[in-house]
């Protein structure tokens, strides 16, 4: 253990116990009895918060479709019939189907598995904090993440946010750990190797955590080829069974949003949308401020800055992608990692702990006053929702904690989809009804739009047809559209629609007749063909051409590019 001490305000130099006594010093009680104290403070804020904050979101329920498709035997799909991956965090997918097995209400299970991942997240960033600094620690960072107002929304939501919390902070512990630690090194690989199956964006973390396992241990060019390895088995084994399965690189949602492009400006937009309306970037800077100046030893910068630059390219990844549509969810994850080597510090100078103090002070009480954006509970006109306010709104209960609130807010709807038959309805749009083909054989097929309230409505026998592509190919694959809202910028028109499940008509005959074409057929056939082994094989070699396959909003120039 390392052990820092300071002196009439200064910051002392670090001592390595090992270096004095050959062996770590034992921490005195007091500073057990402390540390106990502050681990137990930070868990029961985050505890109380999130509970009183508890629901599940509209697009928490589309993981909970998918979840109970894998329960009734149709595989992780969202509709049974059509091969589309709706899940972003495969992961969490996994978590729930487990807990489902278990728990039959899962969105309920969602909430509270969240909470848990959440407040197990801020107990191993405490403990890790104080083990990597040792001695007297006071909170620091911790403070700022749980004064967070969307910390609080997301510690539930029945998204994979707090699942993320969870392997984030559980990750650096384990690498703290093995900095006092013999062995374990290959295990220790496998966790920190399960970021793209957390959440495909934090292959980023996985590769830092990685490099600084790497530089805290130099292995021999053996051990460090089994280490990359095993750190990567899961994840490239699960690419292939994706790649087989869906017939395409990434989750469908990835192309759906155009993960890959570029939306710089309006990622500012959203960035100043979480740390500006709250004030964070001045308890941020006084944290680093006080963090950096703290002399650490050469392993301990590698723990310290390993996070820090994780969570820079973690937040650098958002801005560049546009953002979010949801009120601070996708920083979150950026602001845990900077913060979580200074959750706790060593005990500064008197004016360092005044300049500390008053800005952790400041910072809780100006979020507690004013825990709220100024445009909630509407959208605002960047297009960021507080989503939490929005649906809680919506649904008219503070708590919505499984279906029944979103199945009574749209109960009239419900009668539609229960007095279709072998119908196609487009709910919320244009109150269509249009006869199913005959090749389709369910009851009803309803277009939504709202794809987690949708799914939580329509039977899973029944097709849940989502017009923005999160759950629907045929409208992942669209061209870009003209920048809007974050993650619906694309909306399939009713005749790619009508044309893909509904008799032919003349308005219909140029979508239908690309449908049957080139590429396009393909596409078709990769999700809802049989899963035989040549049909794996096939989507398997066509993952990525199919990945960046875009088709024209407008059927008739999709007929001439795929038709000829």
């Amino acid at each position: 253990m390392t052990i820092s001490s300071a002196h009439d305000g200064a910051v002392g130099t670090a001592v390595s116990d090992e270096a004095i006594t050959g062996k770590p010093r034992e921490t005195p009680a007091h500073v057990r009895r402390w540390n106990r104290t502050v681990v137990i403070g930070a868990v029961a804020i985050i505890a109380v918060a999130g509970f009183a904050q508890r629901w599940i979101a509209d697009d928490g329920l589309i993981y909970v479709r998918a979840v109970e498709q894998i329960l009734a035997g149709n595989g992780p799909v969202f509709n049974a019939g059509e091969r589309a991956e709706s899940s972003t965090g495969t992961l969490w997918q996994w978590l729930l189907a487990l807990a489902g097995l278990i728990v039959p209400n899962v969105p309920l299970a969602a909430v509270y598995l969240g909470l848990a991942c959440t407040t197990a997240a801020i107990a191993l960033g405490v403990t890790g904090a104080q083990r990597l600094h040792g001695s007297v620690t006071v909170p620091a960072g911790v403070v700022v993440v749980l004064m967070t107002p969307p910390m609080w929304d997301f510690a539930t939501s029945g998204l994979e946010t707090g699942f993320a919390f969870a392997w984030i902070a559980g990750s650096w512990w384990l690498l703290v750990r093995s900095r006092d630690a013999d062995g374990g090194l290959h295990l220790l690989a496998v966790v920190l190797g399960l970021g793209p199956l957390v959440r495909p964006d934090l292959a980023l973390v996985s590769i830092v955590f990685l490099v600084a396992l790497w530089l805290l241990h130099r292995p021999r060019l053996g051990v460090t080829l089994r280490l990359v390895a095993v750190a990567g088995a899961l994840p490239v084994a699960y690419q292939v069974f994706r790649m087989g399965y869906y017939g395409v690189l990434v989750p469908l949602p990835a192309i759906s949003k155009e993960a890959s492009t570029s939306y710089w400006e309006r990622g500012v937009g959203y960035l100043a949308d979480l740390f500006v309306t709250y004030w964070l970037w001045v308890p941020i800077l006084v944290v680093l401020w006080l963090g950096l100046r703290t002399r650490l030893t050469r392993a301990d910068r590698i723990l310290v800055f390993a996070p820090v630059i994780a969570g820079a390219l973690s937040v650098l990844y958002v801005v560049k992608v546009g953002g979010d549509f949801m009120h601070g969810r996708m920083l979150l994850p950026g602001l845990l990692l900077v913060m979580l080597p200074f959750f706790c510090l060593p005990r500064p100078g008197r004016a360092g702990l005044g300049v500390l103090s008053l800005a952790l002070v400041a910072t809780t009480a100006f979020c507690v006053i004013n825990p709220r954006p100024s445009y909630s509970p509407l959208i605002g006109e960047a297009g960021i929702a507080d989503e939490r306010a929005f649906w809680t709104r919506d649904v008219g209960t503070r708590n919505p904690v499984d279906k029944q609130p979103y199945l009574d807010r749209f109960g009239d709807l419900i009668e539609q989809v229960r007095e279709a038959r072998h119908e196609l309805v487009f709910i919320g749009f244009t109150g269509e009804y249009h006869p199913l083909t005959a090749e389709r054989t369910e009851r009803v097929g309803t277009v939504w739009s709202t794809l987690g309230s949708g799914g939580a409505i329509t039977p899973l026998s029944e097709t849940v047809i989502d017009p923005i592509g999160l759950s629907y190919p045929l409208a992942a694959h669209l061209e870009p559209q003209p920048r809007g809202r974050v993650g619906h910028e694309k909306r399939l028109p009713n005749a790619w629609v009508l044309a893909d499940y509904s008799l032919p008509t003349e308005e219909t005959a140029a979508a239908r007749r690309a449908l049957s074409c080139g590429a396009l057929a393909e596409l078709q056939e990769s999700v809802r063909a049989p899963l035989t082994w040549s049909r794996f094989v096939d989507n398997f070699l066509g993952a990525f051409d199919r990945t960046s396959l875009r088709i024209p909003e407008n059927p008739v120039e999709a007929e001439r590019r795929f038709c000829g």
